[in-house]
């Protein structure tokens, strides 16, 4: 490496290479970022003020909101920004930065969903022992593993990720520092650090997500079972908005880190990290909200004064 002249700051390439359609991109992502932001502060809010909804599951909901809006501002803004602005120049301590943030704060996600799964397995195989088991100091240790659990996966793969060299070229070419284009960068043979971060994340992520199928699997045992049809789409609709999320979350987050980074190609990279990174997280309000009467109530009681 004495040879090399270390990197000092990267570029971001933006959402789009093409400067004609930055003016079609910036107005779109700043209005989902905003429906986004609002959407989740709206939760949180609701959650916090209506007694109703003091319950292991809209808890963790409110925990799944708060991961939302901070996933979608540790990206969004610096990517707006250089779509406006056409330079995407960031430092190399914040690249490493946002990448450890976005990666803790995806990987909680996994666990908390794995956890939302867990709760509404007990709700219905274990509907006697739910309010024992999932008790206020259980919900609380469930969400602090998650935190622990993603920072620690997290700090692994940015250390994997930058103890890489690189000395140029230094064009990322996505609207965020992610794992797979910085590593295409580096200067030194990367193959043996992306075979140690698959290995990792398939050992790690899947198993939360296998944790999540079984979970599944229970419910819709449990469910089929149930006599009278009302009963089953009860049952179904308390889990069909978490599914939902989970299929969308695993769905496009796996496209673009569960293969190699050789493989990685910028464009279908960038359009499966603006759903999972963008527009998921900014749709789950809407999905939670349309499929719950208690948070529509709580949502019109905040805003309206409603009473009920």
């Amino acid at each position: 490496m004495s040879n090399h002249t270390r990197v000092t700051h990267f570029i971001l390439r933006g959402f789009s290479d093409t400067p004609e359609l930055r003016l079609v991109v910036i107005p779109f992502f700043l209005l989902v970022y905003t429906f986004g932001l609002l959407g989740n502060i709206s939760i949180i809010l609701a959650v916090m003020r209506d007694r109703r909804l003091h319950s292991p599951m809209y808890f963790f909901l409110k925990n799944l909101s708060f991961l939302d809006l901070s996933y979608t501002s540790a990206t969004i803004p610096k990517a707006v920004t250089t779509s406006f602005t056409g330079s995407g120049v960031i430092s190399y301590p914040e690249c490493v930065a946002q990448l450890y943030a976005f990666v803790t704060l995806c990987a909680t996600e996994c666990f908390l969903l794995t956890a939302m799964a867990y709760d509404r397995f007990l709700a219905i195989l274990r509907p006697l022992l739910y309010g024992t088991i999932m008790s206020q100091k259980c919900c609380a240790e469930l969400v602090v593993t998650a935190w622990v659990s993603g920072a620690i996966y997290s700090a692994f793969h940015t250390f994997n990720t930058f103890s890489l060299p690189y000395c140029g070229p230094n064009v990322v070419e996505h609207f965020f520092c992610d794992i797979p284009p910085l590593m295409r960068l580096s200067c030194a043979d990367y193959h043996l650090n992306e075979e140690v971060g698959f290995t990792a994340s398939i050992c790690i992520i899947m198993s939360s997500f296998a944790l999540t199928v079984l979970s599944y699997a229970g419910i819709v045992s449990a469910v089929i079972h149930i006599p009278s049809v009302d009963g089953r789409w009860k049952a179904f609709s308390t889990c069909s908005s978490h599914l939902s999320t989970v299929i969308l979350f695993y769905g496009t987050g796996g496209f673009v880190y569960l293969r190699p980074a050789s493989r990685y190609s910028p464009t279908q990279g960038r359009l499966a990290s603006i759903f999972y990174s963008v527009i998921t997280p900014s749709l789950n309000p809407l999905v939670y909200c349309l499929r719950n009467k208690d948070m529509k109530f709580a949502l019109q009681k905040l805003y309206c004064g409603r009473k009920y």
